[in-house]
């Protein structure tokens, strides 16, 4: 995972990335995170095609997304296998 590059989607608005919170009676929230670029983008038009201009796709390797989780409070990664359905694998974070 180190390796790899990830794809995620940041609101242009206020710089905001796209997270999940599949508990909404629990605070904890997840980096939503792409293997591809067309992927984040195919998740915004099946799902948010009405605010998808708002959004854009910035790439991160693996090795600064601790980083990034713990700058902007995550709890985890939401990581992406299938952007039509979404089929979304949860990893929580050991902090």
């Amino acid at each position: 995972m180190l390796s790899q590059v990830f794809y995620l989607l940041r609101s242009r608005a206020d710089g905001k990335y796209l997270s999940a919170n599949p508990n909404p009676d629990s605070a904890v929230s997840y980096l939503l995170m792409f293997r591809e670029d067309y992927d984040a983008l195919s998740y915004l038009n099946a799902h948010a095609a009405d605010v998808a201009d708002r959004f854009g796709v910035e790439s991160i390797p693996g090795s600064s997304v601790k980083k990034l989780l713990e700058r902007w409070g995550f709890n985890g990664v939401g990581v992406v296998q299938d952007p039509l359905v979404p089929n979304i694998e949860f990893l929580l974070t050991n902090n």
